[in-house]
């Protein structure tokens, strides 16, 4: 495979599979601060104040994936030039 193959296949997946993971992450997250809060309620304020901090962490990853998305994106060459090449 070239480097224009390789990097369309990067910049096509790396997104879902980013957003599929960050979403299973925040889905877990958020299923351990429901129980948490559920087994000891006078500690809910500081597990919120947790489940907010890490769900904003797992999230900038996403940002993050998401520029290098972009900026890939701007460096795969134009449909038709790859086409008149082969």
């Amino acid at each position: 495979m070239d480097y224009g193959t390789m990097l369309a296949l990067v910049v096509g997946l790396g997104l879902p599979i980013a957003v599929v993971f960050a979403a299973t992450a925040q889905g877990k997250a958020a299923v351990s601060a429901m129980e948490s809060i559920a087994r000891q309620p006078e500690a809910a304020g500081n597990i919120r104040a947790a489940l907010i901090l890490s769900l904003a962490l797992i999230e900038s990853l996403v940002i993050y994936v998401l520029l290098a998305f972009l900026l890939l994106m701007g460096k795969l060459p134009p449909v038709l030039e790859v086409f008149k090449n082969q």
